[in-house]
């Protein structure tokens, strides 16, 4: 099932197409912790009017799955690869959590029917509006 499922299938991303044109125009910058690869276009010039830059995932096509670092340098606010610097994150910065929607670990708040607890208390301070 490995291969029709590579054949028929788009939604993950890294198509025969794609894999072609990467072969084709791409250079090799780098691979991520996640496993993904970094392309920059091989010479030319894209639409932008520099060197097209893109990433292949190495699961399903998931944005989120892109650091911080690489993230900067596919959308052109630095020049320079993460793998030609030292790249330090930041404090702020938190490791990747794929996104919980539709799973158990979506956030709920609470008064949600799925989070179990109940709604607070009216407060008094609303008034509902009547068409006059």
């Amino acid at each position: 099932m490995g291969i029709l499922s590579e054949i028929f299938c788009w939604w993950g991303g890294n198509t025969w197409g794609t894999r072609l044109y990467t072969w084709r125009q791409g250079q090799l910058v780098g691979e991520d912790q996640f496993g993904n690869r970094y392309y920059v276009q091989k010479k030319g010039t894209g639409p932008l009017g520099v060197p097209r830059r893109w990433v292949t995932y190495k699961d399903l096509a998931d944005a989120s799955k892109v650091p911080p670092d690489w993230h900067g340098w596919l959308h052109y606010t630095v020049d320079t690869p993460p793998t030609e610097e030292r790249y330090q994150p930041k404090p702020w910065q938190k490791p990747h959590k794929m996104n919980g929607t539709g799973t158990r670990d979506a956030y709920r708040p609470s008064g949600s029917i799925l989070a179990g607890g109940r709604r607070p208390k009216a407060t008094g301070d609303y008034k509902a509006w009547k068409p006059e």
